[in-house]
């Protein structure tokens, strides 16, 4: 281990401590089942906005984006499309979703967790809805979440050398300790500080490139493009310039699926249990602006890191001023990333740009983004078992503290099952997340919309929706591939959560009117959230 790489550990050792620090202070203030599970709907604007964006963005804002828009170089029409999708998306949801979301699962008996809301909003006499719910929340969590882990495996490894199955077990005991010690409080309030280094070194780099990208020549593009080639992307790179029309390779098919990232934020249950513990539906507004200029620069920004980063980290390599170990040993004869580890361009950048503590500093970014999702998503999983599983079918009359205590000993077994996942030290961050993103989108989207929107739909047709969008999701991401392996006909290289989306829709609507529609009391109820003024 080099001198830099124990300056840089111990930058992240200290970060690391004050995020479980933030835990401790929220031990205690975390004894009720609703303070642990959604902070006693107390959270601020700020705490709610950062918190929300952080959570969404993940690892993959600082690993997956830059990494695909590394892959693809100047013609990176994928990632700005998806970042365009993503941006739109979180706009919608904050618009559409986020205040009636609040009023109504108070007005729905205090509903705590979206399974929770739905059997409310729906006045099921049935647990159906409700644990299915969880059980979808469960399976896509364990998979989203053992994405985090993979990406806080590769920060690790690439930091301290050790390899990467002992850097993802380093990943998943810090982030489920303090998950598992202050609950939504600890989680909200870590987001936030995270958040906000997030956003500070996602602008900061791009501005340190700038001065060097002036400097790279066309002979040094034409090569970069060359390699590039050589690396397996399905684009050349001609110049500093892109475009976000379809290409040869990334038709309308790829557009629409892209773009189409933004429908899953109606169903993504960490994002929406940030609406759902806002002090009031007064304060959403005001949260809204600051999400959305958050989130509008920090997705340029990260595009535009990965876009240039090929010919910026060749003119480096070329001009030997890439010394750093790890970054040698990753960059092939041509200074390329190649394969996963594209995913660590981000890394490489601030790693050879900037002084050791700096550079320390803003590899703690990459861990926030890791961290700042990856316990949102255990203390969702864990909060649907304890609420909607053993509290429904198991103890109905549990106490608070027995709650509590179930929700962690559920987030133990969560992080253990997303390691097993993440065992491979070959997955792709982006890919992974994609899949869970769909899966959300398409089983809670549709019925989040309905239910909110909707006074006619009832709890046979939410039931349809959930189950049928989630199943389709599911088998349309990978029972293509295993038919006709990687030339999959247009139509089904789709990403899944358009057709899972459609069709989740479809059945609710159908199955809803089929089976009468919505009770006079849930209309009733429906009319009255409706109708009541903002608190």
């Amino acid at each position: 281990m080099t001198s830099q790489s124990i300056i840089q550990g111990m930058v992240l050792l200290l970060y690391l401590i004050a995020m479980i620090m933030v835990g401790f202070v929220f031990y205690k203030k975390s004894s009720t089942h609703s303070d642990y599970v959604l902070g006693g709907r107390s959270m601020n604007v700020w705490v709610t906005s950062m918190s929300a964006q952080a959570s969404d963005m993940s690892g993959w804002l600082l690993m997956g984006l830059p990494g695909l828009a590394y892959l693809l170089g100047a013609g990176a029409t994928e990632a700005a499309w998806t970042a365009i999708g993503l941006a739109l998306g979180t706009y919608l949801n904050w618009l559409l979703v986020a205040k009636p979301l609040r009023k109504y699962t108070q007005a729905a008996n205090n509903s705590l967790t979206i399974p929770d809301f739905l059997q409310n909003r729906f006045k099921s006499k049935s647990n159906g809805l409700r644990v299915f719910s969880a059980l979808f929340i469960l399976i896509f969590f364990v998979v989203y979440t053992s994405s985090m882990f993979a990406a806080g495996a590769n920060l690790f490894d690439y930091i301290f050398g050790i390899g990467y199955h002992p850097a993802l077990i380093l990943s998943v005991v810090v982030v489920a300790v303090y998950t598992f010690l202050g609950g939504f409080k600890a989680v909200c309030w870590t987001d936030l500080f995270q958040g906000l280094l997030m956003f500070l070194t996602l602008v900061v780099v791009p501005v340190a490139m700038y001065r060097g990208l002036l400097q790279i020549d066309m002979n040094t593009l034409n090569t970069a493009g060359t390699a590039l080639e050589v690396a397996g992307s399905k684009f050349s790179l001609k110049s500093l310039g892109f475009t976000l029309a379809p290409t040869q390779s990334f038709g309308i098919m790829g557009i629409v699926g892209a773009i189409a990232w933004g429908l899953g934020y109606f169903g993504q249950p960490h994002i929406l249990a940030r609406f759902m513990a806002i002090k009031s539906p007064k304060e959403v507004r005001p949260a809204r602006i600051i999400a959305m200029v958050w989130v509008i620069i920090s997705l340029a920004m990260a595009v535009i890191v990965g876009m240039v980063a090929l010919p910026y980290i060749m003119k480096l390599y070329a001009s030997g001023q890439i010394t750093d170990p790890t970054s040698l040993a990753i960059l092939n004869a041509n200074g390329v990333l190649e394969g996963a580890n594209t995913q660590k361009v981000f890394m490489v950048l601030v790693q050879n740009m900037f002084p050791t503590v700096i550079a320390g500093i803003m590899l703690a970014a990459v861990l926030a983004a890791i961290m700042s999702t990856a316990d949102s998503q255990l203390l969702v999983a864990s909060s649907s078992f304890s609420s909607d599983i053993y509290h429904t079918l198991f103890d109905k009359n549990a106490s608070d503290k027995k709650l509590v205590n179930v929700s962690r000993l559920a987030i133990v077994i969560i992080s253990v099952i997303a390691c097993l996942l993440a065992i491979d030290p070959e997955s792709s961050v982006f890919e992974i997340v994609a899949h869970a993103w769909a899966g959300f989108g398409a089983a809670f989207g549709p019925i989040i919309l309905c239910s909110l929107f909707w006074r006619n739909c009832n709890g046979k047709g939410a039931l349809a929706g959930v189950i049928g969008g989630g199943a389709v999701a599911l088998l349309w991401a990978y029972i293509p591939s295993m038919i006709w392996g990687a030339d999959v006909p247009g139509l089904f290289s789709l990403y899944e959560i358009v057709p899972g989306f459609i069709v989740s829709l479809i059945l609710i609507f159908a199955v809803s009117k089929a089976t009468g529609g919505a009770s006079d009391e849930v209309k009733a109820e429906f009319d009255r959230v409706k109708a009541s003024p903002d608190e």
